[in-house]
């Protein structure tokens, strides 16, 4: 299953748009309840507002909360942010650590968004436990725990560590974009020989193409052995939640 996520989603990557690891952290925090695209749209204008660590921890807080407004919950994330912009400052010279222990002991990043730092910014290995990667690595069972720290070892065990970081983006972008929580694409689907949850959602392939969701839907058809032109222009268009 790993190899065939891995031919199918061969763009793979994360999808929070930054340039270092303090652009990086900030996405992620914003990413809570909000999707990547929307944390894209506000970033830009964030980034150049607040380049540093002390940036954010000197930052007008309403003036902060109306800028990243649109990613919801947004007096919370304001408050991590500046909290995490003092405590860069204070104990780390103003750069993003590149430890787990470390970034785990800051303010708004857990274990997850630690994670994500560190193999997206870093280059160190870690398994992303998100709400996709821990739906569909339950039904494919390759595990039966729901604790995120435990799936994260569960699935650690059964991978190379080399893997770890690429495999977690594979997995959420399958998760996006084909196997979706409430209906999944199963009849347009690569692992469907290999799903233990074949046909939990519509098997048929001209109902499922119409599931896949975007501008590779089509390609993603077509390696499942589905027509093409069953993917309607809409699916193509759409964004993957």
């Amino acid at each position: 299953m790993g190899r065939e996520l891995a031919a199918t989603h061969p763009d793979a990557h994360c999808e929070l748009d930054h340039e270092n690891p303090l652009q990086l952290a900030v996405a992620t925090i914003l990413s809570a309840q909000c999707t990547d695209k929307r944390v894209n749209e506000v970033t830009p204008a964030l980034f150049a507002r607040y380049p540093k660590a002390a940036d954010y921890a000197a930052a007008d807080r309403a003036e902060l909360e109306e800028l990243i407004r649109p990613t919801g919950f947004f007096r919370n994330k304001t408050d991590a942010l500046i909290k995490l912009g003092q405590a860069l400052v204070e104990r780390h010279g103003g750069e993003i650590p590149g430890k787990l222990a470390e970034l785990v002991a800051l303010p708004g990043i857990g274990r997850k968004t630690a994670n994500v730092i560190l193999g997206n910014a870093f280059g160190v290995p870690g398994i992303t436990v998100d709400t996709h990667f821990q739906r569909l690595v339950r039904r494919w069972a390759w595990t039966d725990e729901t604790d995120p720290v435990k799936i994260e070892h569960a699935v650690g065990a059964i991978f190379p560590r080399r893997d770890w970081t690429m495999l977690s983006h594979q997995v959420i972008f399958h998760g996006r974009r084909v196997c979706h929580a409430r209906k999944p694409a199963c009849g347009a689907c690569t692992l469907a020989r290999l799903c233990p949850s074949y046909g939990t959602g519509p098997t048929e392939q001209r109902a499922a193409a119409k599931l896949l969701k975007g501008p590779r839907a089509p390609e993603l058809a077509v390696a499942a052995g589905v027509p093409a032109e069953y993917v309607p222009a809409k699916a193509v268009q759409a964004d993957a939640p």
